[in-house]
């Protein structure tokens, strides 16, 4: 029993004490060019599942940097045998995340037929068995039409499609920050630091467990489509999706940021197990290559305590032991640094 209250003690420590501080990841739009290392465009006009009219390209016609803000332009032309074009971006391949704040401000045309969207989906969606909606889907930011509200859903696979969404006041065609919080216990949709949603997510409650993996963020103008109608004679074309940047922070720990992943040729940190655990527990890792390794642990102000890791090592798999117990009860975070590649997770000690 005094250990159920401790958890519970701790887990409230993590959702009031955390800052999400620390930038992982931005793209600020500068310069003239989409930054290829961060971005990559779906194209095509297969409706996307949702009935949509567009074809979407890479074309700068499309899509571009301009005055510092991304430009997702929508038109009305003959294109590929679609009457509409517009364009849609992810950092699917690039840049993956787990856990963390995800935010973007964003000022969004409106008209009937139009539906711009800033999102997420899981990094294991083309995965054999995953699929939609079991990958899980984070709308982030959606606005359909001349609607005088913002809609944010979370989707997921619960013996089948289920959702979670809640509508807010929102005049989309003025700037705003579009935000979400995402721990190992919830989501939270924010508009402007006001949060709207919140979903359990903790111990894959609700068979949740598509949120505990990686995602990527998607920014794009659909037109047309199941849920807005078509566009009509009142629908202004060209029209423009303005996006002033894309930043996520991580978990601020004093030493490095929970949230991060990108392409990393191979390397990879895992999840400590058991966690929460007592005395002892065992952190996997794996090296595609010879590196000069570091594994440290750190309690949660950021001190480093311990380090059980500080040696040059071969490409392979490995597992470490870190023994806590003459440590106190709480929550630390060990960080792996390999080369250029660093990552931090978290971990809760019981005693």
């Amino acid at each position: 029993m005094k250990k159920y209250f401790l958890i519970l003690f701790l887990l409230y420590c993590i959702q009031s004490q955390a800052q999400y501080t620390n930038l992982v990841w931005s793209d600020e739009f500068g310069g003239t060019a989409i930054d290829k290392t961060n971005w990559v465009y779906d194209i095509g006009g297969s409706g996307w599942g949702n009935s949509e009219l567009e074809y979407y390209t890479n074309r700068p016609e499309n899509s571009t940097v301009k005055d510092g803000n991304l430009l997702i332009i929508a038109k009305k032309e003959t294109y590929s045998g679609k009457s509409y074009t517009s364009a849609r971006l992810k950092t699917q391949g690039l840049r993956n995340f787990t856990y963390g704040k995800i935010e973007a401000r964003i000022k969004s045309p409106v008209g009937q037929g139009i539906w711009p969207a800033f999102w997420m989906l899981g990094k294991n969606i083309n995965d054999s068995g995953w699929g939609w909606p079991k990958c899980g889907e984070s709308d982030i930011m959606e606005h359909i039409d001349n609607s005088k509200y913002l809609n944010g859903t979370l989707h997921w696979d619960n013996n089948g499609h289920v959702s979670n969404g809640k509508t807010i006041l929102c005049d989309v065609t003025k700037f705003h920050v579009y935000g979400l919080e995402w721990d190992e216990n919830s989501i939270k949709l924010f508009l402007d630091g006001t949060k709207y949603l919140e979903q359990n997510i903790a111990n894959n409650v609700s068979s949740t467990d598509e949120f505990h993996l990686p995602s990527f963020v998607l920014l794009n103008l659909a037109v047309g489509g199941t849920w807005p109608g078509n566009p009509d004679a009142t629908t202004q074309f060209p029209d423009t999706m303005f996006v002033d940047y894309v930043r996520v922070y991580g978990l601020n720990t004093g030493t490095g940021s929970i949230g991060s992943e990108h392409k990393s040729s191979g390397l990879s940190l895992s999840h400590n197990y058991p966690n929460p655990f007592n005395s002892s527990t065992t952190i996997a890792f794996n090296l595609p290559s010879k590196s000069n390794v570091s594994l440290k642990v750190f309690d949660f102000t950021g001190k480093e305590v311990d380090t059980i890791e500080s040696n040059e090592l071969l490409a392979g798999n490995y597992t470490r032991q870190w023994n806590a117990s003459g440590f106190p009860g709480g929550i630390y975070f060990y960080r792996l640094q390999a080369g250029s590649f660093a990552e931090t997770k978290k971990l809760i000690l019981l005693k």
